[in-house]
């Protein structure tokens, strides 16, 4: 079945260029469409969208609390529902509350359409993305401002093996399993399975709440170059 898609910007143009998209891909379904965050939340009760392609700035109720509303409401269901934060980076200083509140990841909004759809497909499946050329830019911004909702993280660490470590290290820096795999000289499948142990021994739902933890635990720094 196509991936069924809710569309929540304030901007009619912007909904329209983007469902022209979309359904330009036989793979996805553009099941409805919001103006705000209120919208957004009761168009997504009612058509149980696999994934809401979510705008921040909005009038009323914003992204960050319609995310939050609709993943609260879906984790008392058997719906899977995902959201995939657009945002316009230079402008925006909610992203990170909004993966907080559970987005899945976040784009821009000047993604390529290839870029879009394959986000849309990994986000649908239950990962998580994060536009790679912001992650490090983005927490570099903002890590200064979280503070930790979990005690003492750094004492999870312990339960990583250093390669776990390691990996974690990356990712937070925004590579790729594939480029982490040609960093650390394995395969990618490896690659993948250390992000899902790093997952599952920190209790931690996807890629971009590990960014997240890395950060609050001091696995990687604002401002931390490169090695």
């Amino acid at each position: 079945m196509p991936i069924s898609v809710l569309l929540v910007d304030d901007q009619p143009l912007l909904r329209t260029g983007f469902r022209l998209i979309l359904e330009s891909e036989p793979e996805v379904s553009v099941v409805g469409e919001a103006a705000d965050g209120r919208e957004a939340v009761s168009a997504a009760k009612r058509l149980l969208p696999d994934v809401v392609l979510m705008d921040i700035r909005m009038p009323g109720k914003d992204g960050i609390d319609a995310t939050r509303e609709i993943l609260a409401w879906a984790a008392g269901t058997d719906r899977q529902v995902r959201v995939l934060v657009l945002t316009t980076f230079d402008i925006d200083e909610y992203v990170v509350e909004a993966l907080r509140a559970g987005a899945s990841g976040f784009l821009l909004k000047d993604v390529p359409p290839d870029e879009l759809l394959a986000a849309i497909r990994v986000v649908a499946e239950g990962n998580a993305i994060v536009a790679p050329t912001v992650t490090r830019r983005l927490l570099d911004r903002f890590s200064h401002q979280l503070p930790s909702t979990r005690a003492r993280p750094a004492d999870r660490l312990e339960q990583l093996t250093e390669r776990e470590r390691e990996v974690l290290r990356l990712l937070a820096r925004g590579l790729s399993n594939a480029e982490i795999a040609r960093r650390l000289v394995v395969s990618e499948t490896t690659v993948k399975t250390h992000v899902g142990n790093v997952l599952t021994k920190l209790g931690l739902r996807d890629r971009v709440q590990a960014v997240v933890h890395a950060y609050e635990a001091g696995i990687v720094r604002p401002g931390e170059g490169d090695d």
